[in-house]
């Protein structure tokens, strides 16, 4: 077999989906770019202020469907702030997380409602979710205006911040690939899990339960940014209320291993860094078909008689398949 090295850029491109990837934005009108720390600054007061002053209301009396409808806060007694569950010790509990893009530190917050029992997707995988999205917007503060002949005083009208639905999903059809959606989701649903099996209602519908639900409050930065989104604004924050109900796993380089087995570090993220890439060439191993750089492909050293080797029977170089610490041949540039 010839030996040769394979060197290649994965250009991923968006999904047509309305809420959470690029689409026709003719009706958007251009803003200038701002920087993206001082906008960071701008939508972190906004969710903050959001999270202190508006609280969930169960939808659902017995919570079995983690349904939730968020409302403005109108009896602090009766009405817990989002912000009052944040590092609680029981579900509902408010968690908040750091990613680094951008050239600055973005914060993101997320609600878990409930973790799920199944498996957790990596950011590179597919997700099947039913979700609602609001964004953010601060209403216009009027000044009084005094009386006028025939015209009465008009009181004083002071700014608030208010939540407007753009679009909602209850019964998803499809996947959504999160290498092709904004960001914050890619970096939110790996913190969930699916669900138990679903259960076929014999009518071509299924039951899923106990899957993973939260609602996750997005930084503009890490959605649309300036170029908005269908009836979006520009520089929005962004609210989905979500369920994860099953995960596809993807191979984005097609070597027969399924890429959340290339995470190395196991951290449930795979990135462009040498955390995640066995040979160090700069190309992590979930977009490299050349994982150990001897030259031969990932997928032709796994492969056995034509039939790709599941991952947990690869061997190591010597025919080795149950050493649990084993170097497995594909990570091992002295075979192939």
């Amino acid at each position: 077999m010839n030996k040769f090295k394979y060197y290649f850029i994965l250009i991923i491109t968006s999904l047509s989906l309305f809420s959470c990837s690029k689409d026709d934005n003719s009706s958007i009108e251009e803003v200038p770019l701002r920087d993206f720390q001082e906008q960071f600054t701008i939508d972190s007061i906004a969710i903050k202020e959001y999270l202190e002053t508006y609280y969930i209301d169960i939808a659902d009396p017995n919570f079995a469907d983690n349904d939730v409808i968020i409302k403005k806060i109108t009896n602090s007694g009766t009405q817990p702030s989002i912000m009052s569950y944040l590092n609680s010790s029981t579900f509902p509990k408010l968690l908040k997380k750091t990613v680094e893009l951008h050239e600055i530190t973005y914060e993101i917050y997320y609600l878990v409602l409930r973790e799920g029992v199944g498996e957790k997707p990596t950011n590179v995988d597919e997700v099947l979710t039913s979700y609602r999205g609001d964004y953010l917007y601060r209403t216009v503060a009027k000044e009084a205006v005094p009386a006028s002949g025939d015209t009465p005083a008009q009181p004083a009208v002071p700014s608030e911040l208010l939540a407007s639905q753009f679009e909602v999903l209850r019964y998803p059809q499809s996947f959504f690939n999160l290498t092709g959606v904004i960001t914050g989701w890619s970096e939110v649903f790996p913190e969930f899990r699916t669900g138990d099996t679903p259960v076929s209602n014999g009518d071509g519908t299924v039951t899923h339960t106990n899957y993973g639900a939260g609602v996750m409050f997005l930084p503009s930065g890490l959605a649309y940014y300036s170029s908005g989104q269908g009836s979006i604004p520009s520089y929005s924050p962004l609210v989905f209320s979500f369920k994860l109900y099953a995960v596809k796993r993807s191979d984005l380089d097609n070597d027969g291993i399924p890429s959340y087995l290339e995470d190395i570090d196991g951290d449930g993220y795979l990135r462009v860094t040498e955390t995640d890439d066995s040979d160090k060439d700069g190309i992590p191993d979930y977009l490299d078909i050349d994982d150990d750089g001897d030259k031969f492909t990932t997928r032709s050293e796994i492969t056995i008689n034509g039939v790709v080797t599941p991952f947990a029977s690869i061997p190591d170089c010597s025919g080795n398949t149950t050493n649990s610490s084993r170097k497995k041949k594909h990570l091992d540039s002295a075979c192939h």
